[in-house]
């Protein structure tokens, strides 16, 4: 995804769409979590004009990350939609959006699309099926994982007593 100056002004004020399938197999070295990149699909158009480059991109695929409880595999969804200016040579312009200065007379998207796929890492991801194969055991000798979902509020026995006294006051009302 990467194009000349000229190459771009052949579309000035005409439609310049974009779609295609890229591969970023390298942010798997930037970020050791990221197992698996599935090729990411990139969708949108660039408007040009004499002094910008603004793109409006729809980035989708999958990573392969670890379950942060289990360690098994987790596919996790990237769908994200973003748009990059590139200001040209010697141009001043204001915006509201951060721009990209262009150097030479090459624009690149690539090193944007990774770190935007590095972005969409999050802190922390679970597999819905904890049962799965490979996945960490959920118990062992003297201890299991407990789910919030399974617990049954228990009193505290130290409390017990005042919990009668609640009850006792709604039934005399």
């Amino acid at each position: 995804m990467k194009w000349t100056l000229s190459q771009l002004q052949k579309y000035r004020n005409k439609d310049f769409l974009i779609d295609e399938t890229i591969r970023v197999d390298e942010i798997i070295e930037i970020d050791p979590s990221i197992r698996e990149v599935s090729a990411i699909h990139i969708t949108g158009r660039g408007d040009i004009d004499s002094t910008k480059v603004t793109f409006h991109l729809k980035i989708e695929g999958h990573l392969i990350l670890p379950c942060s409880r289990t360690l098994v595999d987790v596919k996790h969804p990237i769908n994200v939609e973003t748009t990059e200016t590139f200001l040209l040579q010697g141009s001043v312009y204001e915006t509201e959006e951060e721009a990209h200065q262009v150097k030479g007379d090459v624009i690149d998207v690539m090193p944007i699309i990774r770190e935007i796929l590095l972005l969409e890492v999050p802190m922390q991801v679970f597999c819905e099926d904890v049962d799965s194969e490979g996945a960490a055991p959920q118990s062992g000798k003297d201890w299991e994982v407990v789910h919030e979902e399974d617990q049954v509020k228990k009193v505290d026995p130290r409390l017990a007593g005042l919990a009668k006294f609640f009850d006792e006051n709604n039934s005399s009302s």
